[in-house]
Protein backbone atom coordinates (compact mmCIF):
# COMPACT_ATOMS: atom_id res chain seq x y z
CA UNK A 1 0.00 0.00 0.00
CA UNK A 2 1.17 3.56 -0.62
CA UNK A 3 2.15 5.98 2.12
CA UNK A 4 -1.15 7.92 1.90
CA UNK A 5 -3.23 4.81 2.52
CA UNK A 6 -0.94 3.77 5.37
CA UNK A 7 -1.32 7.21 6.93
CA UNK A 8 -5.12 7.11 6.62
CA UNK A 9 -5.26 3.64 8.20
CA UNK A 10 -3.07 4.75 11.09
CA UNK A 11 -5.09 7.93 11.62
CA UNK A 12 -8.39 6.06 11.45
CA UNK A 13 -7.32 3.57 14.11
CA UNK A 14 -5.81 6.27 16.34
CA UNK A 15 -8.98 8.39 16.10
CA UNK A 16 -11.16 5.34 16.85
CA UNK A 17 -9.13 4.50 19.95
CA UNK A 18 -9.03 8.15 21.06
CA UNK A 19 -12.80 8.25 20.78
CA UNK A 20 -12.99 5.10 22.88
CA UNK A 21 -10.79 6.73 25.52
CA UNK A 22 -13.24 9.63 25.69
CA UNK A 23 -15.81 7.15 27.02
CA UNK A 24 -13.51 5.52 29.56
CA UNK A 25 -12.75 6.25 33.20
CA UNK A 26 -10.60 4.27 35.63
CA UNK A 27 -13.74 3.03 37.41
CA UNK A 28 -14.72 1.13 34.25
CA UNK A 29 -11.84 -1.26 34.88
CA UNK A 30 -13.09 -1.92 38.41
CA UNK A 31 -15.97 -3.80 36.79
CA UNK A 32 -13.54 -6.75 36.71
CA UNK A 33 -13.46 -6.83 40.50
CA UNK A 34 -17.18 -6.27 40.91
CA UNK A 35 -18.28 -8.88 38.35
CA UNK A 36 -15.32 -11.18 37.60
CA UNK A 37 -17.56 -13.98 36.30
CA UNK A 38 -19.15 -11.75 33.65
CA UNK A 39 -15.85 -10.26 32.56
CA UNK A 40 -14.01 -13.58 32.41
CA UNK A 41 -16.81 -15.17 30.35
CA UNK A 42 -16.77 -12.24 27.94
CA UNK A 43 -12.98 -12.43 27.61
CA UNK A 44 -13.15 -16.20 27.08
CA UNK A 45 -15.53 -15.72 24.14
CA UNK A 46 -13.59 -12.82 22.67
CA UNK A 47 -9.95 -13.77 23.14
CA UNK A 48 -10.00 -17.57 23.00
CA UNK A 49 -13.17 -18.99 21.43
CA UNK A 50 -13.42 -16.46 18.59
CA UNK A 51 -9.96 -17.23 17.11
CA UNK A 52 -10.54 -20.98 17.60
CA UNK A 53 -13.91 -20.84 15.81
CA UNK A 54 -12.37 -18.75 13.02
CA UNK A 55 -9.53 -21.28 12.64
CA UNK A 56 -11.99 -24.19 12.43
CA UNK A 57 -14.23 -22.43 9.90
CA UNK A 58 -11.32 -21.42 7.67
CA UNK A 59 -9.95 -24.98 7.84
CA UNK A 60 -13.31 -26.52 6.87
CA UNK A 61 -14.62 -24.02 4.33
CA UNK A 62 -12.82 -23.50 1.00
CA UNK A 63 -11.36 -20.02 0.55
CA UNK A 64 -8.40 -18.18 -0.94
CA UNK A 65 -5.28 -17.68 1.22
CA UNK A 66 -6.02 -13.94 1.33
CA UNK A 67 -9.53 -14.45 2.69
CA UNK A 68 -8.38 -17.12 5.18
CA UNK A 69 -5.65 -14.90 6.59
CA UNK A 70 -8.04 -11.93 6.62
CA UNK A 71 -10.59 -13.84 8.71
CA UNK A 72 -7.86 -14.81 11.19
CA UNK A 73 -6.66 -11.20 11.41
CA UNK A 74 -10.21 -10.15 12.19
CA UNK A 75 -10.65 -12.85 14.84
CA UNK A 76 -7.41 -11.73 16.52
CA UNK A 77 -8.61 -8.12 16.73
CA UNK A 78 -10.36 -6.75 19.82
CA UNK A 79 -14.00 -5.83 20.19
CA UNK A 80 -15.03 -2.69 18.37
CA UNK A 81 -16.15 0.49 20.16
CA UNK A 82 -19.43 0.27 18.23
CA UNK A 83 -20.42 -2.56 20.57
CA UNK A 84 -20.59 -0.01 23.39
CA UNK A 85 -23.10 2.11 21.47
CA UNK A 86 -25.16 -0.95 20.50
CA UNK A 87 -25.18 -2.13 24.13
CA UNK A 88 -26.51 1.28 25.12
CA UNK A 89 -29.23 1.14 22.44
CA UNK A 90 -30.10 -2.41 23.51
CA UNK A 91 -30.41 -1.31 27.16
CA UNK A 92 -27.85 -3.97 27.99
CA UNK A 93 -24.89 -3.78 30.42
CA UNK A 94 -22.98 -0.85 28.93
CA UNK A 95 -20.42 -0.79 31.77
CA UNK A 96 -19.54 -4.44 31.04
CA UNK A 97 -19.34 -3.67 27.31
CA UNK A 98 -16.91 -0.78 27.86
CA UNK A 99 -14.80 -2.88 30.24
CA UNK A 100 -14.54 -5.79 27.80
CA UNK A 101 -13.69 -3.53 24.85
CA UNK A 102 -10.98 -1.75 26.84
CA UNK A 103 -9.39 -4.95 28.16
CA UNK A 104 -9.40 -6.75 24.80
CA UNK A 105 -7.93 -3.65 23.13
CA UNK A 106 -4.94 -3.90 25.48
CA UNK A 107 -4.52 -7.69 25.56
CA UNK A 108 -4.78 -8.23 21.79
CA UNK A 109 -1.79 -5.96 21.20
CA UNK A 110 0.32 -8.82 22.55
CA UNK A 111 -1.66 -11.72 21.03
CA UNK A 112 -2.20 -10.38 17.50
CA UNK A 113 1.40 -10.93 16.24
CA UNK A 114 1.34 -14.59 17.28
CA UNK A 115 -2.13 -15.39 15.88
CA UNK A 116 -1.44 -13.58 12.60
CA UNK A 117 1.92 -15.32 12.12
CA UNK A 118 0.27 -18.71 12.72
CA UNK A 119 -2.39 -17.77 10.14
CA UNK A 120 0.25 -16.72 7.60
CA UNK A 121 2.13 -19.99 8.00
CA UNK A 122 -0.91 -22.28 8.12
CA UNK A 123 -3.25 -20.74 5.56
CA UNK A 124 -1.14 -18.43 3.43
CA UNK A 125 1.93 -20.58 3.05
CA UNK A 126 3.81 -17.34 3.55
CA UNK A 127 5.42 -17.89 6.91
CA UNK A 128 8.93 -17.86 5.49
CA UNK A 129 8.38 -14.72 3.40
CA UNK A 130 5.99 -12.54 5.39
CA UNK A 131 5.90 -12.40 9.15
CA UNK A 132 5.00 -9.80 11.72
CA UNK A 133 8.07 -8.93 13.81
CA UNK A 134 6.78 -9.45 17.36
CA UNK A 135 8.44 -6.58 19.26
CA UNK A 136 8.11 -4.05 16.43
CA UNK A 137 4.43 -4.90 15.92
CA UNK A 138 3.68 -4.57 19.65
CA UNK A 139 5.44 -1.18 19.73
CA UNK A 140 3.48 0.10 16.72
CA UNK A 141 0.21 -1.12 18.23
CA UNK A 142 0.99 0.58 21.55
CA UNK A 143 1.62 3.87 19.75
CA UNK A 144 -1.52 3.68 17.60
CA UNK A 145 -3.88 1.99 20.09
CA UNK A 146 -2.88 2.52 23.72
CA UNK A 147 -1.44 6.03 23.47
CA UNK A 148 -4.58 7.58 21.84
CA UNK A 149 -6.82 5.70 24.30
CA UNK A 150 -4.88 7.08 27.28
CA UNK A 151 -4.99 10.58 25.79
CA UNK A 152 -8.76 10.26 25.45
CA UNK A 153 -9.09 9.14 29.07
CA UNK A 154 -6.93 12.05 30.26
CA UNK A 155 -9.05 14.50 28.28
CA UNK A 156 -12.24 13.05 29.76
CA UNK A 157 -10.78 13.34 33.26
CA UNK A 158 -9.52 16.92 32.88
CA UNK A 159 -12.23 18.30 30.59
CA UNK A 160 -15.37 16.14 30.85
CA UNK A 161 -17.66 18.68 29.19
CA UNK A 162 -15.40 19.02 26.13
CA UNK A 163 -14.91 15.25 25.82
CA UNK A 164 -18.68 14.76 25.98
CA UNK A 165 -19.14 17.22 23.10
CA UNK A 166 -16.47 15.41 21.09
CA UNK A 167 -17.92 11.89 21.47
CA UNK A 168 -20.48 12.13 18.67
CA UNK A 169 -18.22 13.89 16.07
CA UNK A 170 -15.41 11.40 16.75
CA UNK A 171 -17.80 8.46 16.38
CA UNK A 172 -19.07 9.83 13.04
CA UNK A 173 -15.50 10.50 11.86
CA UNK A 174 -14.39 6.98 12.82
CA UNK A 175 -17.25 5.34 10.90
CA UNK A 176 -16.66 7.63 7.91
CA UNK A 177 -12.96 6.78 7.77
CA UNK A 178 -13.75 3.06 8.02
CA UNK A 179 -16.19 3.41 5.11
CA UNK A 180 -13.55 5.33 3.11
CA UNK A 181 -10.96 2.61 3.75
CA UNK A 182 -13.38 -0.15 2.67
CA UNK A 183 -14.17 1.75 -0.54
CA UNK A 184 -10.44 2.17 -1.17
CA UNK A 185 -9.84 -1.57 -0.77
CA UNK A 186 -12.72 -2.38 -3.13
CA UNK A 187 -11.30 -0.02 -5.77
CA UNK A 188 -7.75 -1.37 -5.39
CA UNK A 189 -8.87 -5.00 -5.61
CA UNK A 190 -11.57 -4.44 -8.26
CA UNK A 191 -10.17 -7.19 -10.50
CA UNK A 192 -10.75 -9.86 -7.85
CA UNK A 193 -13.44 -8.20 -5.76
CA UNK A 194 -16.34 -10.43 -6.83
CA UNK A 195 -14.51 -13.67 -6.08
CA UNK A 196 -13.16 -12.26 -2.80
CA UNK A 197 -16.63 -11.21 -1.67
CA UNK A 198 -18.11 -14.58 -2.62
CA UNK A 199 -15.36 -16.34 -0.67
CA UNK A 200 -15.37 -14.00 2.31
CA UNK A 201 -19.12 -13.44 2.59
CA UNK A 202 -20.13 -16.90 3.74
CA UNK A 203 -17.14 -17.24 6.06
CA UNK A 204 -17.70 -13.82 7.60
CA UNK A 205 -21.42 -14.46 8.06
CA UNK A 206 -20.82 -17.89 9.61
CA UNK A 207 -18.20 -16.53 12.00
CA UNK A 208 -20.39 -13.62 13.04
CA UNK A 209 -23.58 -15.63 13.56
CA UNK A 210 -21.77 -18.39 15.49
CA UNK A 211 -19.94 -15.99 17.82
CA UNK A 212 -23.05 -13.90 18.50
CA UNK A 213 -25.05 -17.06 19.13
CA UNK A 214 -22.31 -18.41 21.37
CA UNK A 215 -22.40 -15.24 23.44
CA UNK A 216 -26.13 -15.61 24.02
CA UNK A 217 -25.81 -19.36 24.66
CA UNK A 218 -22.98 -19.16 27.22
CA UNK A 219 -24.77 -16.40 29.10
CA UNK A 220 -27.88 -18.58 29.27
CA UNK A 221 -25.91 -21.63 30.42
CA UNK A 222 -24.30 -19.63 33.24
CA UNK A 223 -27.63 -17.93 34.03
CA UNK A 224 -26.26 -14.43 33.60
CA UNK A 225 -29.51 -12.85 32.49
CA UNK A 226 -30.64 -11.35 29.20
CA UNK A 227 -28.84 -7.99 29.61
CA UNK A 228 -25.46 -9.64 30.20
CA UNK A 229 -26.09 -12.17 27.44
CA UNK A 230 -26.83 -9.45 24.90
CA UNK A 231 -23.72 -7.53 25.99
CA UNK A 232 -21.42 -10.54 25.62
CA UNK A 233 -23.05 -11.43 22.28
CA UNK A 234 -22.42 -7.93 20.94
CA UNK A 235 -18.85 -7.92 22.25
CA UNK A 236 -18.21 -11.30 20.63
CA UNK A 237 -19.72 -10.32 17.28
CA UNK A 238 -18.68 -6.67 16.88
CA UNK A 239 -14.98 -6.54 16.02
CA UNK A 240 -12.64 -3.60 15.58
CA UNK A 241 -12.67 -3.65 11.78
CA UNK A 242 -10.44 -0.58 11.59
CA UNK A 243 -7.71 -2.37 13.53
CA UNK A 244 -7.98 -5.44 11.29
CA UNK A 245 -7.65 -3.24 8.21
CA UNK A 246 -4.68 -1.45 9.79
CA UNK A 247 -2.93 -4.79 10.34
CA UNK A 248 -3.68 -5.94 6.78
CA UNK A 249 -2.88 -2.70 5.00
CA UNK A 250 -0.09 -1.20 7.11
CA UNK A 251 1.67 -3.96 9.03
CA UNK A 252 1.36 -6.59 6.26
CA UNK A 253 1.06 -4.15 3.32
CA UNK A 254 -1.48 -6.31 1.52
CA UNK A 255 -4.91 -4.85 0.73
CA UNK A 256 -6.25 -8.31 -0.18
CA UNK A 257 -6.02 -9.35 3.47
CA UNK A 258 -8.43 -6.53 4.24
CA UNK A 259 -11.28 -7.92 2.10
CA UNK A 260 -12.59 -10.36 4.73
CA UNK A 261 -12.48 -7.79 7.57
CA UNK A 262 -14.24 -5.29 5.29
CA UNK A 263 -17.03 -7.78 4.48
CA UNK A 264 -17.33 -8.75 8.14
CA UNK A 265 -17.57 -5.08 9.15
CA UNK A 266 -20.62 -4.69 6.93
CA UNK A 267 -22.28 -7.89 8.16
CA UNK A 268 -21.71 -7.21 11.87
CA UNK A 269 -23.78 -4.01 11.79
CA UNK A 270 -26.74 -5.96 10.42
CA UNK A 271 -26.52 -8.76 12.98
CA UNK A 272 -25.76 -6.22 15.70
CA UNK A 273 -28.98 -4.41 14.86
CA UNK A 274 -30.89 -7.69 15.06
CA UNK A 275 -29.42 -8.37 18.51
CA UNK A 276 -30.53 -4.90 19.64
CA UNK A 277 -34.06 -5.62 18.39
CA UNK A 278 -34.04 -8.96 20.24
CA UNK A 279 -32.89 -7.23 23.42
CA UNK A 280 -35.66 -4.63 23.26
CA UNK A 281 -38.33 -7.24 22.57
CA UNK A 282 -40.64 -7.67 25.55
Amino acid sequence: MNSTTTLILGMALAITMWGMGLNLVIDDFKHVLRNPKLVLLGLLNQLILLPIIAFILVSLMPSTPEVAVGIMILSASPGGPTSNLLSLLAKADTALSVTLTAITSVVTIFTIPFIVNIALEHFGGLGQDIQLPISETILKMVLVVIAPMILGMLLKRNSPSFSEKMERPIRILSVSLLALIIIGIVVKEKENIVSYFLDAGLLALALNVITVGLGLFTAKVFRLGKRSGVTIALESGIQNGTMALFIAGTLLSNAAYGIAPAVYSLIMYITGGLVVMYSLKK
